[in-house]
């Protein structure tokens, strides 16, 4: 996983990104255009671009939301669930992302996130079939707090 996102780190510098840190199984980054800095994870079982990402917004001053890029495209007519250590919140959801319904739920999800040892993202996929993405938060405090302090310097 360390070198999965070892290797985000050096496309991302191509990309115009600035790695702020990997941290076990999570990185932090700083992107100029649109500003944002985020911390973001791949689930342990990397699949079909799968992530799931905590961002800091600058300019428009939203601070730790929570997006979920699923691993499969998601029936229409199936909720998407993310549990994170005891928890469970019912996410809004497109076709194949996810994220809290408002700024409350970001917050909690957030918290739980730091208080937690592993999460996972559950739905059922276009054509059928359950799925789960499920993602280890080692790191993921550290590297949502990096971001943080990213966009907190600009």
């Amino acid at each position: 996983m360390t070198a999965l996102l070892l290797a985000m780190a050096l496309v991302a510098q191509a990309q115009g990104r600035q790695s702020l840190g990997v941290y076990d199984a999570w990185g932090a980054f700083r992107d100029a255009a649109p500003a944002r800095c985020y911390a973001i994870g791949q689930p342990v079982r990397a699949r079909g671009g799968a992530f799931a990402s905590v961002a800091n917004w600058p300019r428009s001053g939203a601070r730790g939301q929570i997006h979920i890029r699923l691993s499969r495209a998601r029936d229409p007519r199936a909720k998407v669930t993310l549990a994170v250590g005891e928890r469970r919140f019912e996410l809004i959801a497109g076709a194949s992302d996810a994220w809290a319904p408002d700024a409350r739920t970001d917050r909690a999800i957030v918290a739980a996130i730091r208080s937690s040892r592993s999460m996972s993202v559950e739905s059922v996929a276009r054509g059928g079939g359950a799925f789960a993405d499920v993602y280890a938060l080692r790191g993921a405090a550290t590297a949502i707090d990096a971001a943080a302090m990213g966009c907190a310097r600009r």
